[in-house]
């Protein structure tokens, strides 16, 4: 039960966010359709772009991947009810590189595909990071010569966000056949499902790995490498030509990390502990920053409301305490218990560091 609580706390976010671009035009739409039944006229096919309950399947069957391979491939095989093709493309280290296609006539020819991202769609979504309903000739002008131009003159690019970044472009045309018209509205609420969707599956496999061995850059003692990592969905699929890019642009590390390396073991916190209880401190340490990660995507509108009116914990106080009695039975009894893990992250991540947007009721 609780989990499809999150789901339907989850669809409904994506669903506000592109109602809120698109209501005028879903009213003329409404309009347009009462209007031909009360005529007589045929009005069974939405001009949006499908039946409401395709479009909660398609919803579902992205929330049914368990692995980011599946909900991306999930994504792409959905967006074959909303247009003719579509086609995703990676952001590594500024460029955009081919993961994969559907409804091309050689749909393994978009891997490995390096998109111009300084041809006018692609730039426009990067600076915007908004959905770009464009024309062909905005599209990189390699790709349309390699995999022939749409018969209607639309393109819709869509950016991928993962962690307050754009981590993948999403492209949709009608196909060569114009068969299948772009529905904007539906495209953008699947990707905004599949970026949602994303970051519970990382959270998820982060919580998993806890107590696991520890990957090389979480055993540095740098306090900037105590953020857990984050899953890149797409690291399996970096093209062969940018790899190296790839491996020079690592976001998960700040571009002051590089300078800050050989001080680090001066300012670490845990440095007068024992090993073992240095690693139980930062094992502690990740897990309270996962918690409250999870806390804040899940209730976005709850954190923006109590920043707002200085009560945080009395709108969170369900999940916060949830998450309390889960951080307590894995680290209680351990040595990590003497370290206030759990209430220092509850006040960087929901108040930004001011403890009195937590509001009077918050005990520590």
């Amino acid at each position: 039960m609780a989990e499809e609580s999150r789901i339907a706390i989850i669809v409904q976010q994506a669903v506000a966010q592109v109602l809120e671009s698109h209501l005028p035009q879903l009213q003329r739409d409404l309009t347009a359709l009462v209007l031909k039944e009360l005529h007589g006229q045929d009005g069974n096919t939405s001009p949006s772009g499908g039946a409401a309950g395709d479009l909660l399947k398609a919803v579902s069957l992205i929330h049914g991947g368990t692995t980011q391979k599946e909900i991306l491939r999930a994504l792409l095989e959905s967006t074959s009810h909303y247009c003719g093709r579509a086609a995703l493309f990676v952001m590594k280290g500024g460029a955009a590189n081919g993961w994969q296609g559907r409804g091309f006539d050689n749909n393994d020819d978009v891997k490995d595909f390096a998109l111009d991202v300084g041809a006018p769609a692609a730039s426009q979504v990067l600076q915007a990071r908004t959905a770009i309903d464009s024309h062909v000739a905005d599209m990189d002008p390699r790709f349309i010569s390699r995999f022939g131009a749409p018969s209607q003159d639309q393109i819709l690019l869509l950016p991928l966000h993962l962690k307050d970044k754009i981590a993948a472009l999403v492209y949709a045309d009608g196909g060569m056949d114009g068969a299948g018209a772009v529905a904007n509205a539906a495209l953008e609420l699947l990707v905004a499902a599949t970026s949602a969707w994303l970051e519970v599956a990382s959270l998820r496999k982060q919580a998993a790995k806890e107590g696991a061995v520890e990957s090389v850059a979480d055993s540095s003692p740098s306090p900037v490498q105590t953020v857990p990592a984050y899953s890149d969905p797409f690291a399996g699929h970096a093209p062969k030509h940018a790899m190296a890019a790839a491996v020079d642009a690592a976001p998960v590390v700040p571009a002051s990390a590089g300078t800050a390396a050989a001080p680090a073991p001066a300012i670490d916190a845990f440095a007068q502990m024992s090993p073992e209880d240095a690693e139980i401190h930062r094992k502690a340490q990740r897990f309270a920053r996962l918690l409250t990660d999870e806390i804040k995507l899940y209730n976005q509108a709850k954190v923006a409301e109590g920043r707002k009116h200085k009560d945080l914990y009395d709108r969170l106080k369900e999940d916060i305490e949830k998450s309390r009695v889960t951080y307590v039975k894995r680290y209680g009894n351990t040595a990590a218990a003497s370290g206030d893990y759990f209430n220092n992250e509850l006040v960087r991540s929901l108040a930004g560091e001011d403890v009195l947007l937590m509001g009077p009721n918050f005990r520590r």
